[in-house]
């Protein structure tokens, strides 16, 4: 019996040895200051080197796991995030729907109102990193604040654009919410990963996937809102510009009273973080000392992970193509189809309440499986497809053959969307999941840039066609990409490694 139990004190000393031997790795990757590791363990932790040491001072003396518990917080924080996301997105469209519509108010090309699309792109591009920083160095609730904040100044500021001739104040406005959607993508992964834990989806092991993509969500029904409400408050009334100013004037004000409210909600809500880890992997990054993260190290070691570069350039590809036709679809449906504006909203809102459904159907099938490159490169090559089949049906003068197509384009293409911020999260743990998120933000506004402005020339001067067959070619390079992909789930595999070490430990001493 004793040599029983000195034999599975043993096995238990060599699984715990080697899962800090893990952790130790981890945090070596995750931006670290090289000599900072024993300079701040001190005692015990500078004898065992640091990181590994702190890792071990969690667990409990008799080895098994450190105690993690859900918040109750943690849905209020959820909703909170998901809603005021939801707004940010819709007033990123909310513009691009109506195109022809503004084009007459404010007087403009149609170039004009594409950039008031694009402002949200330009914006992200260069405040992404500070914005990052902020995140890592600040924390989650003050990045929270910015993001609920701008958005409700954005939405006021709109309301003194309710006439002809001020489509510079309107673009100033529509800046600032720009500005605050920098604040807003990179937080769904943080939410999800300080907040969420593996009880969470059916899986074990798995962190707050099912929660990422109810955020993730939030930000394609806000896009979807903004296809369907703006045509239905705003009717095009060419030959009343009082009507027109009148109608814009309930969707701006409409706008700005629920970002308001939703500040405020922020500011009662959030937490930077509940009072246990939600999950051992998070258990484990919050033994790392705050001035011992280095976030220059961290934007390093991401750009030299080559699996990670992949899927910053495939994903930029694919969620760039979403932004052009998003921007680009009121142009798209009016050219064939003359005075269809509100159909071309329905449609918009098809495009991406398929997509919704995909992501929900990915989510769960991500959660069952763990194959987070072959669902990437499944859904890639399938959106393609739907994006040749858009193509080639747009002008058949069928409007319910373009709801089809756009519907199975939208379910395969936005569906892709959260698909990429969590397979990068996986990639590249134990990096921030703020900082691969924002770059994998920063590659899509700068795709989508460049797609609408591309696209929005050939689809003026030559045809809508010519314009979506510029996206699939892009969208045949991403494919190839993304087969390019190593799959290394870091994330997965060391809650897997923790959990495991905590069943023998228990069968052992039973």
């Amino acid at each position: 019996m004793v040599e029983a139990a000195d034999g599975a004190e043993e096995e238990e000393e060599s699984e715990r040895a080697e899962m800090l031997g893990a952790a130790d790795a981890a945090l070596q990757r995750n931006g670290l200051l090289p000599g900072k590791e024993a300079a701040n363990g001190g005692g015990c932790a500078a004898a065992r080197g640091g990181p590994a040491a702190e890792a071990e001072a969690m667990l409990p003396a008799g080895g098994g796991r450190v105690e993690t518990r859900l918040s109750l917080r943690r849905l209020a924080v959820l909703a909170v995030f998901s809603s005021y996301s939801l707004v940010n997105a819709f007033q990123w469209i909310q513009y691009s729907i109506l195109s022809n519509v503004f084009v007459r108010f404010y007087g403009v090309s149609f170039a004009h109102i594409d950039w008031l699309s694009m402002v949200y792109m330009v914006a992200y591009v260069p405040l992404i990193l500070p914005a990052t920083w902020l995140l890592d160095a600040r924390g989650l609730r003050l990045t929270a604040l910015l993001g609920a904040g701008l958005n409700a100044l954005g939405a006021w500021l709109k309301c003194g654009s309710l006439a002809p001739g001020r489509y510079a104040v309107t673009m100033a406005a529509q800046g600032v919410c720009a500005v605050a959607q920098v604040f807003i993508l990179g937080l769904p992964s943080r939410v999800a990963a300080v907040w969420f834990g593996p009880a969470e989806v059916s899986t074990a092991c798995a962190v707050a996937e099912n929660n990422f993509w109810f955020s993730s969500l939030a930000l394609q029904l806000g896009t979807a809102i903004g296809f369907l409400l703006p045509p239905v408050l705003v009717p095009n009334t060419p030959d009343d510009i009082d009507l027109m100013a009148h109608n814009i004037s309930i969707m701006f004000y409409g706008t700005a009273i629920v970002s308001t409210l939703l500040f405020f909600l922020t500011g009662v809500v959030f937490e930077e973080k509940p009072k246990y880890p939600p999950s051992h992997s998070q258990a484990v990054l919050q033994t790392v000392p705050p001035e011992d993260y280095s976030y220059k190290q961290s934007i390093i070691n991401l750009f030299k992970n080559i699996p990670f570069v992949l899927l910053l350039i495939s994903y930029g590809i694919m969620t760039g193509a979403f932004y052009s036709v998003s921007t680009l679809l009121n142009q798209m449906i009016v050219t064939h189809y003359e005075g269809e504006e509100v159909n071309a909203g329905r449609i918009g809102l098809t495009l991406v309440v398929a997509g919704m459904v995909g992501s929900i159907i990915c989510g769960l099938w991500l959660d069952y499986t763990k194959t987070y490159k072959q669902t990437t490169l499944i859904v890639y090559i399938l959106s393609f497809i739907g994006m040749v089949v858009f193509t080639f049906t747009l002008d058949l003068g069928y409007l319910i053959v373009v709801f089809v197509t756009g519907g199975v384009l939208g379910f395969f293409m936005t569906g892709y969307l959260p698909l990429g911020f969590e397979f990068a999260v996986e990639i590249t743990y134990p990096e921030s999941e703020g900082t691969s998120s924002g770059l994998l933000n920063a590659s899509a506004q700068i795709f989508g840039i460049i797609f609408t402005l591309v696209q929005g020339k050939l689809t003026t001067n030559l045809s809508p066609r010519a314009g979506n067959l510029f996206l699939c070619a892009w969208m045949f390079v991403g494919i190839i990409l993304t087969a390019l992909i190593k799959s290394d789930l870091r994330r997965h595999n060391v809650n897997s490694g923790i959990m495991n070490v905590h069943i023998k430990a228990v069968s052992a001493e039973s």
